[in-house]
């Protein structure tokens, strides 16, 4: 059976309220894989215009009432909320839990904060009910084809629940792209640091841009094709593959490469600020996160740029005597640079793990961000590897498939980032990304001089290289050490 019922009970394996472009697009997904799924919305037109425009994918139950979807749908009832983050979520759960019963399952596959989803399901948990916040990656494209898949909450909802997100996701040589993350705000988390990782992937392939037409002259159709030939080798995945296409695209209306005619202040819905306060808080340095998310700031900082036109940059003349050479120094730091993004990330996610007792398992996030997802890139399938070599890696810089490739590319980084800097073009990503990667792999740290400064003004202690134990040194006294 196909198309709509109106007001059967029970009959409905899923519900799906909220239904924006995301929201419908998942409820088409869950159909067209054999679900009967029970549809409501604020405003029922909404309702009614996906029934008719895609009523033939599969059998939905609509529902102008709140009341009436929940009555739609089978027990345990399994309700995804689809709407805007925040106090909208709050509204619909505030007027959805009252219907529900004990062992339901709200889901929650918006780009939440976590911890409003942890906040969510210890209230929810409270009067019996299964609250899962699940990150869901891939757009709209990948809402109905076959997103990544990152669900939090308790192990019995995913028991229930795990199978259908299985079913509708995206799907690598048969593996579905999703997995349980881990107890109340996990899969949000993991979800907010992929948008992080996402930004900075962005900000790298925007420098690696800009220093091709800054370097070469290259216009936006030659890059275009060098973006291409990217996508063919170890570069290959998702955000390369679309700028080929971007940078291909000519403007109908000016007859102009198409990004030539576009504002260049970048957006931003906020996960990657979220990522860097959280990175603040444990304690992590998640230094190409940052700079991406501060470049989207500075870009849209108008008066501060628009005021800046007097200062001057004493920058060189950039003369690219190898035009192949410098292409592939680009690659080769574009792919350093993007390794330590997701190495940063990596460590994040083992950071909050620890923090929160989540257990989350870093060779299974790889593995379900292979496709579907925003950040799909061909060597994910080496970051789960190297997970799977040692689940407790500390480092994924220090596993050895990325030791040898990042090392094959250092020279090429540096003369990357040194050329950049002599020639006036920012590349904050590539540069800090340079500087932690030679930070992480420093004997001594110029730290101690921190430290000793530390001390000196704040009695803030310092420890010693020579012997255990905490000390500080009467500085303004005799310059005693005393053992604390």
């Amino acid at each position: 059976m196909s198309g709509a019922a109106v007001g059967q009970v029970g009959v409905a394996e899923i519900g799906v309220t909220g239904l924006a472009v995301m929201g419908r697009n998942l409820a088409r997904n869950f159909a067209r894989h054999g679900y009967t799924v029970a549809l409501h919305n604020r405003s029922f037109a909404k309702t009614q215009s996906l029934v008719a425009d895609h009523g033939d994918e599969g059998t939905f139950v609509a529902s102008e009432t709140m009341a009436d979807f929940v009555a739609s749908l089978a027990r345990p009832r399994k309700v995804v909320i689809m709407v805007k983050a925040g106090g909208p979520t709050d509204a619909v759960i505030d007027e959805l839990v009252p219907l529900l019963d004990e062992g339901d399952i709200v889901i929650d596959a918006g780009n939440a904060h976590f911890p409003d989803t942890r906040r969510r399901e210890e209230a929810l948990r409270a009067r019996g009910l299964h609250f899962v916040g699940s990150g869901v990656s891939g757009g709209e494209e990948g809402a109905l084809n076959g997103p990544s898949i990152m669900p939090g909450g308790s192990r019995e909802s995913y028991a229930v629940l795990g199978p259908i997100l299985e079913d509708i996701s995206a799907k690598v040589d048969g593996v579905p792209c999703c997995t349980y993350v881990g107890s109340d705000g996990a899969g949000h988390f993991v979800k907010m640091v992929h948008n992080g990782i996402e930004y900075a992937d962005m900000q790298l392939i925007a420098e690696a841009y800009d220093l091709l037409k800054q370097g070469l002259g290259a216009s936006a159709a030659e890059i275009a094709q060098i973006f291409a030939e990217w996508n063919a080798g170890d570069l290959e995945s998702f955000l390369i593959e679309i700028t080929a296409d971007v940078l291909a695209h000519v403007d109908a209306a000016t007859g102009l490469a198409f990004v030539d005619v576009v504002l260049d202040q970048a957006e931003q819905k906020g996960t990657g600020r979220w990522t860097v306060q959280n990175a603040l808080d444990l304690g992590v340095p998640i230094t190409g996160i940052a700079e991406a998310t501060f470049a989207r700031a500075l870009s849209g900082s108008v008066p501060q740029r628009a005021a800046a036109v007097a200062l001057r940059g004493e920058a060189g003349e950039w003369d690219v005597a190898d035009r192949a050479a410098f292409i592939e120094d680009v690659r080769l730091a574009l792919y350093a640079s993007k390794v330590v993004a997701y190495s940063q990330g990596f460590d994040q996610i083992a950071a909050a793990s620890a923090e929160f007792g989540w257990d989350i398992d870093r060779g299974a996030m790889a593995r379900i961000w292979r496709g579907g997802c925003i950040i799909r890139a061909r060597f994910l399938n080496r970051i789960t590897e190297a997970y799977e070599r040692d689940a407790d890696l500390a480092l994924l810089l220090a596993d050895p498939y990325f030791t040898e490739a990042v090392a094959a590319g250092v020279p090429s980084w540096r003369r990357v980032v040194s050329q950049a800097a002599l020639n006036g073009v920012p590349t904050p990503a590539f540069s800090s990304s340079l500087a932690y990667y030679d930070g992480v792999r420093a004997a001594r740290l110029p730290a101690a001089l921190i430290q000793a400064q530390r001390d000196f003004f704040g009695a803030h202690t310092y420890r010693r290289t020579d012997r255990d134990g905490t000390f500080h040194t009467e500085w303004t006294g005799d310059r005693t050490e005393t053992t604390l």
